[in-house]
């Protein structure tokens, strides 16, 4: 059976329900500063803050008050754990299995989340937010740290995630990754991951394993 030492998720889209959240976010900010450019919410997907300013907010004024409006958004979120995540993280923590959320949010953003969700962040041995990065995903750096933070090779890593950079970003990396349904298609997620659910509910420690039995050699 093939095991695996450590699990390294994405957070919005994968382990809580935020995306949406985001997507109303992002798309009344374009129509207030960048109204040239269509579909900004879907453009800047998986891409840092200050990416996301470097390519479409240069001006420093601009810069501030969107800072201040996303600060004032984000603490008013609602941080829903996707369904199944917490059974799951607790079942594969009970078989040794190190866990860390790989995440292109900030501090200050993920400060907020362990202020909603203690309980579960406690599962977590490491969180890395964007300044741990020197590039943001698809970049594979953040996955590559994540497997280096716990002294594993890639093989003894699996990736979950959803967005489309951070599946490209697991798989660049060369670890095994498990992509979520959550906001895009089965179909459209398929070439982009080794293997796609729909969410944790009933996934375990076992399944996993079961999952990469079936795909070794």
């Amino acid at each position: 059976m093939k095991s695996f030492k450590a699990a390294l998720f994405d957070l919005d889209g994968t382990l809580v329900d935020t995306e949406h959240q985001y997507t109303i976010f992002w798309a009344e900010t374009g129509k207030k500063y960048r109204a040239d450019v269509p579909n900004l919410a879907q453009a800047i997907k998986g891409t840092t803050l200050v990416q996301i300013f470097q390519r479409y907010f240069p001006d420093k004024q601009w810069q501030r008050e969107i800072t201040e409006a996303l600060d004032r958004w984000e603490a008013r979120m609602t941080y829903d754990i996707i369904p199944g995540a917490l059974d799951f993280v607790r079942d594969i923590r009970s078989h040794g299995v190190k866990c860390a959320i790989v995440t292109s949010s900030n501090i200050k953003k993920m400060d907020v989340f362990r202020n909603r969700q203690p309980e579960f962040c406690a599962l977590f041995d490491r969180i890395l937010t964007s300044e741990d990065f020197a590039a943001s995903k698809p970049n594979p750096g953040c996955y590559l740290k994540g497997a280096e933070t716990f002294g594993c090779t890639i093989d003894e890593c699996v990736v979950f995630e959803d967005a489309f950079t951070g599946l490209q970003a697991g798989m660049s990396a060369g670890i095994f990754t498990v992509g979520l349904t959550t906001y895009n298609s089965r179909e459209a997620i398929s070439s982009l991951c080794n293997y796609a659910i729909d969410n944790f509910v009933g996934l375990t420690y076992d399944g996993v394993t079961d999952i990469l039995d079936s795909h070794s050699g």
